[in-house]
């Protein structure tokens, strides 16, 4: 699929589609544009796009707000898509555009399962793509030059995006009958495990056990986008049980780090029920950029260069107590099975006894915390007298998921 504004983009638009067909694909072309006339005749033109949004493209043409036309177009690509997807018809989506263009055609990207090939080339990809990738599998190629003609520096890069839209899409419909119906429906049930550079060796740990005990594991990485990535699919109901054990993400939320999945983080597997095992791996540190960008009121805290991009501070006695109370509020909830492992030792390589973050009174402050705040709640808290880098750390709290998953199992 071809999903563009055939008003301003109609000619590159037929370029891409020629291309296309000479590498042997079908095309469908989808027109989202909605004031000039297009340039290239369309598959599905943008009065159908108009409609699919449950809106006339009239009424769109006159409308005042052009921001807000320019979402109900992209709604309606986002049904014109998924509805191809249904009918069987969809293999890959390819899409070239600025900001008004890599908006509409990314909401309708985001909205296809994982797996199927999507495809932005946009003059946007060079910065904060998170806005238009989302918890999604897009893949966004900087155009370098603004999408306006087929030249020397464009040429080339479009090609190459045909190419590699040609290929993944060959390659998606090639896989169909051995592919799943829809994520968490393969032979073995679906397990997601958050994870950081300095929780790795305890969650690679947990992964290898619950490998052995006949799980597929998802590792997530608490890069903000990681964790709400989680969320999104906890929520959906794709997996069997939730292995979180790092928790950093909560840490940036709270003291203004950069990798800050949100104030809804540990929320959806306890909405959902999902039976859960939860810990408090890398809540000893926020992560910010590099060196030089640190907010002159973090200097006199531990600060430890993590890499040439992020740059770590130690969390205070003051910021645990709180990070406490916040993991046991969000786990009081919690309408399934929910376990809290608690690893004493320290909560990452870094916090570790004889690392730069070893403090054991901000740790303490954290353990009290969240003691205080389950109290009377269903969620079931265990000590660990390890660090959570401690292999029989992982193991055991595996050990405990798949107790958990094995009585809601029973129970159903």
């Amino acid at each position: 699929m071809l999903v563009g504004t055939l008003d301003t983009k109609g000619v590159e638009y037929g370029w891409l589609r020629e291309r296309l067909l000479r590498a042997g694909v079908e095309v469908v072309l989808v027109d989202t544009g909605i004031m000039g006339e297009p340039r290239v005749a369309a598959d599905v033109p943008r009065a159908a796009v108009a409609r699919a949004a449950g809106t006339e493209l009239s009424l769109l043409r006159s409308a005042a707000d052009r921001g807000a036309a320019v979402t109900t177009m992209a709604r309606g690509a986002e049904a014109t898509l998924l509805r191809l997807h249904a009918e069987g018809r969809l293999h890959g989506v390819l899409a070239i555009g600025g900001s008004g263009g890599t908006s509409i055609a990314t909401r309708a990207m985001r909205a296809l399962p994982l797996g199927v090939p999507k495809l932005m080339v946009s003059s946007m990809a060079s910065g904060d793509v998170a806005p238009y990738v989302g918890s999604s599998d897009i893949t966004m190629m900087y155009s370098v030059v603004d999408i306006a003609g087929i030249n020397s520096v464009s040429e080339p890069i479009l090609a190459n995006a045909v190419a590699a839209i040609a290929g993944m899409a060959g390659s998606f419909a090639r896989a169909g009958a051995d592919r799943p119906p829809r994520l968490g429906a393969g032979p073995r049930p679906l397990v997601a495990a958050s994870m950081a550079g300095v929780t790795t060796s305890g969650v690679d740990a947990a992964r290898e056990r619950l490998t052995e005990l006949g799980y597929e594991v998802l590792v997530f990485h608490v890069s903000g986008t990681g964790g709400r990535t989680l969320e999104t699919l906890a929520g959906q109901g794709v997996f069997a049980g939730v292995l979180d054990l790092t928790l950093s993400e909560l840490a940036d939320d709270l003291c203004g780090g950069i990798l800050t999945a949100g104030p809804d983080r540990l929320s959806a597997a306890g909405r959902a029920g999902v039976p859960q095992v939860v810990s408090l791996g890398a809540l000893d540190m926020v992560k910010f950029g590099p060196l030089e960008s640190l907010p002159q009121r973090v200097l006199d805290r531990g600060v430890h260069v993590h890499n040439p991009s992020i740059t770590v501070i130690r969390t205070s006695q003051a910021e645990c107590a709180e990070l406490g109370r916040r993991v046991a509020a969000k786990l009081r909830s919690a309408t399934g099975p929910t376990a809290v492992c608690v690893p004493l030792r320290g909560l990452s390589t870094l916090g570790a006894p004889g690392g730069p973050y070893h403090d054991p009174r901000a740790d303490r402050a954290l353990f009290s915390a969240l003691r205080e705040g389950l109290r009377g709640s269903a969620a079931r808290l265990y000590d660990y007298d390890t660090h959570i880098n401690d292999p029989a750390f992982g193991r055991a709290a595996a050990d405990r998921l798949h107790a958990m998953i094995g009585t809601v199992s029973a129970a159903a």
